[in-house]
C-alpha cells in the first residue's frame, strides 16, 4: 500500500493524505458474503444516545470475514483482494477447490493467485491457518482465537502482528502489538503473517467532514460546557476543570487510571502488561 497526497487546492486538501488503494483488484464486494447490518448510531432500544458522538456516515453492507478458518486441509486460491469499508485492514476473496468462497484478512504481501490453506498440518506460509502448537518460536501471527473454535479475536487490525515467544505445557506465550505478553491455549488457531494495509496509521484525515462520511460526530470539550452538561464545566471565561484531576461526564477518573476488573478470570494468563499510556507520556518504565 502507498499513500496518496493532495495538493492544495481547497482547505481540506492541504493537509489531507489518503490510500492509493494500489493493491485493491476489485471494486464491488461477492453478493453472496454480504449482508445488511442496521447501524444503531450510539442509540439503545429505546432510541437514547448511550454513545455519544456517532451517527450519520456512508452507508455499508458488511462483509462477512471467515475469522475462523474451520475450511481444513481443503486449498483455496486467492481470487481478488478488496476494501472493506468496516475496518481498516484489506480483504481477500478465497475460493476453495469446492466452490465455495470466503473473505479472510489479507496478510501483507499475499498475491492473487496465491494457494492458502488452514489445518494442523499446513505449511509455514503467510495467509495459511494453524495451531499456535504447530507454529515455530518467533513467527509473526495475526487474527489469533481467545478460544478454540470461537474465532479469532485478537490482533485483527491493519498492520498488527503477534510474536511467538515460549512454548510450555497446554500455553504459549504471544507478545501482543500493545508490548502485553499473554498466555493462549495451544490448540488455539492463528493465521501466519503481519495484516496488511501497513500504512493506515499514517493517513490525515485533513477535514472534519471526513469524519462525518464515517459516521463520526464532532467532540465537544467538556470545559466550554455547562456545569449541568460536564463536571469540568461552567465558570468564567477560560476556568480550569476545577477538579484535582480530569474526569469523564460521569465523574469517573480519566486519562490513566485503570478500567480494567481486578478480579477477570484473564488476569491469570496475562504474562507482563502492556506500557501504560501515562508512563509512555513521560517515558517511564514497563508497567
Amino acid at each position: 500500500m502507498g499513500i496518496r497526497f493532495y495538493r492544495p487546492y481547497t482547505p481540506g486538501s492541504r493537509q489531507k493524505s489518503g490510500s492509493d488503494f494500489a493493491e485493491i483488484t476489485r471494486n464491488e464486494p461477492e453478493k453472496s458474503l454480504t449482508v445488511w447490518i442496521h447501524r444503531a448510531k450510539g442509540r439503545n432500544n429505546r432510541g437514547i444516545i448511550t454513545c455519544r458522538h456517532r451517527g450519520g456516515g456512508h452507508k455499508r453492507l458488511y462483509r462477512m470475514i471467515d475469522f475462523r478458518r474451520d475450511k481444513h486441509n481443503i486449498p483455496a486460491q486467492v481470487v481478488e483482494i478488496e476494501y472493506d469499508p468496516n475496518r481498516n485492514a484489506r480483504i481477500a476473496l478465497l475460493q476453495y477447490q469446492d466452490g465455495e468462497k470466503r473473505y479472510i484478512l489479507h496478510p501483507e504481501g499475499l498475491k492473487v493467485g496465491t494457494e492458502v490453506i488452514a489445518g494442523p498440518e499446513s505449511p509455514l506460509e503467510v495467509g495459511n491457518a494453524l495451531p499456535l502448537s504447530n507454529i515455530p518460536l518467533g513467527t509473526s501471527v495475526h487474527n489469533v482465537e481467545l478460544t478454540p473454535g470461537r474465532g479469532g479475536q485478537m490482533v485483527r487490525s491493519a498492520g498488527a502482528s503477534a510474536q511467538i515467544q515460549a512454548k510450555e505445557g497446554q500455553f504459549v506465550t504471544l507478545k501482543l502489538p500493545s508490548g502485553e505478553m499473554r498466555l493462549f491455549r495451544k490448540d488455539c488457531y492463528a493465521t501466519i503473517g503481519q495484516v496488511g494495509n501497513i500504512d493506515a496509521r499514517n493517513i490525515k484525515i485533513g477535514k472534519a467532514g471526513r469524519n462525518r462520511w464515517k459516521g463520526r460526530r464532532p467532540q465537544v470539550r467538556g470545559s466550554v460546557m455547562n456545569p449541568v452538561d460536564h463536571p469540568h464545566g461552567g465558570g468564567e471565561g477560560r476556568a480550569p476543570i476545577g477538579r484535582s484531576g480530569p474526569v469523564t461526564p460521569w465523574g469517573k477518573p480519566a486519562l490513566g487510571a485503570k478500567t480494567r476488573k481486578k478480579k477477570k478470570l484473564s488476569n491469570s494468563l496475562i504474562v507482563r502488561r502492556r506500557r501504560s499510556s501515562s508512563k509512555r507520556r513521560r517515558g517511564g518504565r514497563n508497567g
